[in-house]
């Protein structure tokens, strides 16, 4: 039979063992304590019913937007963006001219005089001519042609025409060119328009005799020119119209007394 030789020891160690157990357990409950405590002492506005609310209630989600929220999404959108470009027509009235605004409403229309000429130098011109820039140099009026090697292009001469030619009321403007200085005031611009291309001429025509341009008219057949010059300032312009086929027009005006 055998016998333990210390029988004494084994009494002791469980005790010490269970004492060794104890506090171990009491400290780790002290510790979440603290822990608990640091965390809301840290959190100032752990407490504060406002902030609590707001950061608990529920998000709001605006469902006519949330589809297009795709800026940071992996998977691309369910549709394309629209990048759509307004009809020309976008401005025309139901009747199908074009929209007027004060300047068009308060003249009264008067039709265009008939080509004088079967032939159409200015036609030749225009087709020669893959600028603004070179369109002007190509004009029978020397002011225009010695300032049209000093034109800058930008959107912002559009809005700095003569007075008395001012963009047609429903234009969209697609280039411009302009100069200043040294006796030049030139402008240049294309743009197109929902109205037919005699509207637009009538249009012009109108502006231009009422305000003391000798204003003729020469066409090839495509392409029509409408130009004039006023002895009293030098003042001179040029307008070029060609028909769309969806019934507008292009048009490419130049002249030489912009504000």
């Amino acid at each position: 039979m055998v016998r333990t030789r210390f029988p004494g020891l084994m009494v002791l160690a469980l005790p010490l063992a269970l004492f060794a157990c104890g506090p171990r357990d009491k400290d780790s409950r002290n510790l979440d304590s603290l822990d608990n405590e640091l965390i809301e002492a840290g959190n100032a506005n752990s407490h504060d019913p406002a902030m609590m609310s707001a950061l608990q209630d529920q998000i709001m989600v605006d469902p006519s937007l949330a589809h297009k929220a795709n800026d940071d999404a992996v998977r691309p959108p369910a549709q394309p963006l629209s990048g759509a470009v307004p009809p020309e027509n976008i401005a025309a009235t139901p009747s199908g001219t074009a929209a007027t605004t004060g300047q068009a409403t308060s003249v009264a229309v008067k039709p265009t005089p008939a080509p004088k000429g079967a032939s159409c130098p200015q036609c030749d011109a225009a087709k020669a001519s893959l600028t603004l820039g070179a369109l002007a140099s190509r004009q029978h009026d020397r002011r225009t042609a010695a300032c049209a090697g000093a034109l800058r292009y930008s959107a912002g001469w559009a809005d700095r025409l003569p007075a008395d030619l001012p963009l047609y009321p429903d234009a969209r403007v697609a280039e411009a060119a302009g100069a200043d200085g040294k006796a030049c005031a030139l402008r240049a611009v294309s743009f197109s328009t929902g109205a037919s291309l005699q509207q637009v001429m009538d249009w012009y025509y109108t502006r231009a005799s009422d305000a003391g341009f000798s204003a003729e008219q020469q066409t090839d057949g495509s392409q029509h020119v409408l130009g004039g010059t006023r002895d009293r300032d030098g003042g001179a312009f040029a307008l070029f119209l060609t028909s769309r086929r969806d019934g507008g027009t292009d048009v490419d005006l130049i002249a030489n007394n912009g504000r």
